[in-house]
């Protein structure tokens, strides 16, 4: 179970989760041995609090869920996490400027992200769910220039979630030269190892106990 449920961010970014949520999702990764729990903001230091003595780290969010903010508010969220404690940050690229070539804007704001996480792992979210494929493509380039860590396949709040072949396309474009982490509508333990075997190095899921057991 370890080397598997190692791969599985813990995750709960509902608008509801109440601090009762947050606790269980904290309890459950430390017993499965997650890599993480992802939560909101506003409970990373919450989570700092339970989690601080155990192993899975504590992950939180930038720009989410649509990508539409600017670089500075992404940077002063990214700089306000890690104030906070944050081990992780998944960040929603700028869908929108990608789209319209403003690649210069959208490099920018990714590098930003970057340099605000002091060393810590920032993964991009490209929402594969609303690009085609060239638009895959260039958003995995960017991420790979930035100095990021992973690229995220979706937030899990659009139209649709982690594909085979939007994985396997990720995992064409970067190799072995950034992580892959999948995420959106994964429910069983087949579909979690199914998207490793295409090229998955993490697994965000709010059903990972589901899953594990």
């Amino acid at each position: 179970m370890n080397s598997f449920s190692s791969l599985i961010d813990h995750t709960n970014l509902r608008p509801d989760a109440l601090h009762s949520d947050i606790e269980i999702l904290c309890k459950e990764a430390v017993q499965y041995k997650f890599a993480s729990v992802c939560i909101n903001p506003v409970y990373v230091s919450y989570a700092k609090s339970i989690l601080k003595d155990e192993n899975p780290k504590v992950c939180s969010v930038v720009g989410f869920p649509l990508g539409a903010d600017s670089e500075e508010m992404k940077y002063a969220e990214a700089r306000f996490l890690i104030f906070q404690g944050v081990d992780e940050i998944d960040m929603v690229m700028n869908i929108a400027f990608l789209k319209e070539r403003k690649l210069d804007l959208v490099k920018n704001e990714t590098k930003k992200v970057v340099e605000a996480a002091d060393g810590n792992c920032v993964k991009v979210i490209i929402e594969t769910s609303l690009l085609n494929q060239d638009e895959k493509a260039l958003a995995c380039n960017i991420v790979m220039e930035s100095g990021a860590a992973f690229v995220k396949t979706s937030t899990g709040f659009s139209s649709s979630g982690a594909t085979l072949e939007d994985v396997r396309l990720i995992k064409k474009v970067v190799g072995d030269r950034v992580g892959i982490k999948a995420s959106g509508g994964i429910k069983t333990k087949y579909e979690a190892l199914k998207l490793i075997e295409a090229g998955a190095t993490r697994i965000g899921t709010s059903r990972g106990v589901e899953i594990i057991s």
